[in-house]
């Protein structure tokens, strides 16, 4: 039977582990700076956030089918109704044309029966989150 000659490996152990322990994991501050605008900027987008929710607002849907009649229909109603907003959303297959913006079912039920003196096949809708 033949005997290992072990000493050879104890001495490399015996140097990894001392120059394992003389190692040291880095340290160091980190400062960060940053642009006073940035603040400011992010105050203004937390006082308009509140108002652009879109989900928990009523809206007014005058169109569904394909893209080319949904910006055609889009664009009549903008001439016409002045002071609503539209926007066109796409849901696979058809495009859909809402507008309006309101707060209140009441509020919607009201523009809804002038906006269906022209469009008759408007419809509200409260948009799911």
């Amino acid at each position: 039977m033949r005997i290992l000659n072990l000493k050879p490996y104890k001495t490399t152990f015996l140097f990894l582990t001392l120059a394992s322990l003389s190692c040291l994991a880095q340290e160091g501050n980190v400062s960060v700076s940053q642009d006073p605008k940035f603040e400011q900027l992010l105050k203004e987008k937390r006082k308009i956030n509140p108002s652009i929710t879109v989900n928990d607002r009523y809206k007014v849907q005058i169109f569904y089918g394909d893209n080319s009649a949904a910006r055609k229909t889009l664009a009549d109603f903008k001439k016409e109704f002045k002071n609503l907003d539209g926007t066109i959303i796409y849901e696979s297959p058809t495009y859909k044309v809402w507008v309006g913006n309101f707060k209140s079912k009441i509020d919607a039920e009201k523009r809804l029966v002038d906006i269906k003196k022209k469009y008759p096949y408007a419809l509200l809708i409260k948009p799911n989150k």
